[in-house]
This record gives structure tokens, C-alpha cells and sequence, in this order.
């Protein structure tokens, strides 16, 4: 996968209510930052994810959203401290650097 500027364009748009949001290309994804700090991934299948851990995390899940796992060359499942956004988030920027907001606060 490579993150075309589309997609970078997008991350931009979505989190323009943040401080200073760069994007860093990486692994065949994305990481995204504001400040420096990164908050957020594009990951497996271009998929936009919130780093998210405790509260944060059970509340993402409590919106029906998914933890970012993989079966490793064991066969063990792992799982990423990402999560996908709430798709309503997708659609809305204010929405969207709120919970990316908390992410800064909480995770970082």
C-alpha cells in the first residue's frame, strides 16, 4: 500500500482544528502528528486509526469501533494500541480532532 496525497490531503482536512498537523510516511502507511506527537495512523487497508489507550479505548469500543490486531509469523494474535474512528467522525472534522484531542491528552 502507499499513501497517495489524496489520502494525506484528507488526514489534513479532517484534523485541520489541531496544532501543526504533519503527516510522515511510513512502513507503507502513515503516521500523523500534531506538535510533533503522533496521535493517529493510515494502516492496514488505508484504514484512518486513533491511538487509544484506557478510557479512550473502552469508549471507541463503546461506539462499535475496532482495535487494530494482526496474526503474527506465530500465528499469535497481536493488537495495536490504534483504533478506528467512529465513521461519523470520518464525515466531520470538529468531531474527529475531538476525539483526536483526547488521544493527544490521554495517550501521549
Amino acid at each position: 500500500m502507499a499513501v497517495s496525497d489524496e489520502q494525506i490531503g484528507f488526514v489534513r482536512d479532517l484534523f485541520r482544528g489541531l496544532p501543526s498537523v504533519t503527516t510522515r510516511k511510513m512502513f507503507g502507511g502513515l503516521g500523523i502528528y500534531s506538535d510533533g506527537t503522533i496521535f493517529a495512523v493510515i494502516g492496514p487497508g488505508e484504514t484512518l486509526l486513533l491511538k487509544a489507550r484506557g478510557q479512550l479505548a473502552e469508549d471507541l469500543s463503546a461506539e462499535g469501533c475496532e482495535q487494530w490486531s494482526y496474526e503474527g509469523k506465530s500465528g499469535k494474535q497481536s493488537r495495536m494500541p490504534y483504533w478506528t474512528l467512529p465513521d461519523s467522525a470520518l464525515d466531520d472534522p470538529d468531531e474527529a480532532c475531538a476525539w483526536a484531542r483526547r488521544s493527544l491528552v490521554e495517550v501521549n
